[in-house]
């Protein structure tokens, strides 16, 4: 089977979480072809990264020639699908905080989207997040293209839900992917009750480079780690801010922040005015390899979110045995258990934060390691990408899967993905 997946930009170093779902779908026989609307401009720091660079096609690289030229040919070849598809173009961005003149460029967009998909023989069109990658999948499908899915993370997409459309998404979509059972639940909010059966809960996962890892030592040294990009909704001015009091009794503290991002400039600023140039390390972007052994030179992960949908970089934490550190936002409280794998504070808190911190480079080594090995076994559990892309495959194939099969292929197929999806799971 042939899917096409469809990101705003792609890759990114942040959408590691979505490589890892496209390579375990490959590993379970389905063909996976790569689209984005833009392309980032962020530097590639990993080689896999600038691999899937290579293999992504870009919409907007065709420039307002070729997208003009893919509107025009609908024009002659599909006028009546062009202009109902206008229609809902219209319906969605009158209310929409984007505009309409927005939309109307997305179904330009979706114009060009169409001439490649059939040119590949998509059978079926998966966008990752809610925004204007599912809007351009949903008028894709409305011009005659296949039928459309669409993972939603959170938290952006849900600021300003209603005016996005989303209840329309739902309802003409296949069906569409909650990364967590919270995720859900605020779908749920904009969608109507005939529609709910459609949303489904599929986690994302990591591979076997965290899972089956062998386990580090606990360090003795006095280090947290923060992996995220710097920006505002992360925490890390009030990170540094806890630094600050942190070190006041642990003056040997070490905090490695890994990332970049908009807040990097008040970053350094507060970094120099509160005096901790040899507490704290700006440490950029980084590999998979480089975050993992970050991870494993720490005691903890500190993420002090104030939005979030539900990091990778925990469950990466977690399943290297490393407690966590982070805030009842959202879905984390899913995973991070306080005193059993790690602490919650209230985000913002500034008092809070200090204090689990100052738990964490406190906590005898011995007891660290047992909670990063519940972290583990939870993570394992819940979080391993194999089990979680055979439940995308299974969705992906509809009815047509899950009903006996008519030919020998296809049930051999559908036995290798109920195999990845009900194999035991190694506690």
């Amino acid at each position: 089977m042939k899917i096409g997946y469809l990101i705003n930009q792609y890759p990114m170093v942040s959408h590691t979480f979505i490589r890892r779902e496209i390579t375990a779908l490959e590993e379970l026989g389905l063909e996976v072809v790569r689209f984005c609307i833009r392309t980032n401009k962020e530097p590639l720091v990993d080689p896999r990264d600038r691999q899937e660079h290579q293999r992504t096609r870009c919409i907007l690289a065709a420039g307002w020639s070729g997208l003009l030229y893919a509107v025009l040919r609908l024009a002659i070849t599909r006028p009546r699908r062009l202009f109902v598809t206008i229609g809902l173009a219209l319906r969605i961005g009158w209310r929409s905080d984007r505009g309409l003149l927005r939309h109307f460029v997305y179904v330009a967009e979706a114009c060009a989207l169409m001439r490649w998909l059939a040119a590949n023989e998509i059978q079926h069109l998966h966008a990752h997040f809610g925004t204007n990658p599912a809007a351009v999948a949903m008028l894709t499908h409305e011009l005659g293209g296949p039928p459309y899915s669409f993972t939603v993370h959170g938290p952006d997409e849900f600021d300003g839900a209603k005016r996005s459309g989303f209840g329309e998404k739902i309802g003409r979509a296949a069906f569409v992917v909650a990364i967590s059972d919270y995720c859900r639940s605020q779908l749920l909010r904009w969608c109507r009750h005939a529609d709910a059966h459609k949303i489904h809960v599929v986690h994302c996962g990591l591979d076997a480079a965290f899972l089956q890892g062998p386990m580090a030592p606990m360090p003795a040294r006095p280090r947290l780690v923060y992996v995220g990009r710097l920006c505002v909704e992360k925490g890390p001015l009030v990170l540094l801010e806890a630094t600050a009091r942190l070190i006041t009794r642990h003056p040997d503290f070490e905090l490695a922040l890994l990332g970049d991002g908009p807040s990097r400039s008040e970053l350094e600023a507060m970094i120099a005015q509160l005096n901790l140039r040899d507490h704290v390390t700006l440490a950029g972007w980084a590999t998979n390899e480089q975050v993992r052994e970050r991870l494993l030179g720490a005691r903890a992960l500190v993420l002090p979110s104030f939005a979030e949908g539900l990091p990778v970089v925990l469950m990466e934490a977690l399943a290297l045995h490393r407690p966590v550190i982070s805030t009842y936002v959202a879905a984390i409280p899913e995973l991070v258990k306080p005193g059993v794998n790690g602490w919650l504070v209230p985000p913002g808190c500034v008092d809070a934060l200090t204090e689990a911190m100052g738990e964490a480079i406190q906590t005898p080594p011995t007891r660290l390691a047992e909670m990063g090995s519940q972290g583990a076994r939870l993570v394992t559990a819940r979080h391993n990408i194999q089990t979680e892309a055979g439940k995308l495959a299974l969705l992906f194939r509809g009815p047509t899967l899950r009903s006996p099969a008519v030919s020998s292929g296809r049930g051999s197929e559908r036995r290798k993905i109920d195999s990845v999806i009900r194999a035991p799971v190694s506690m």
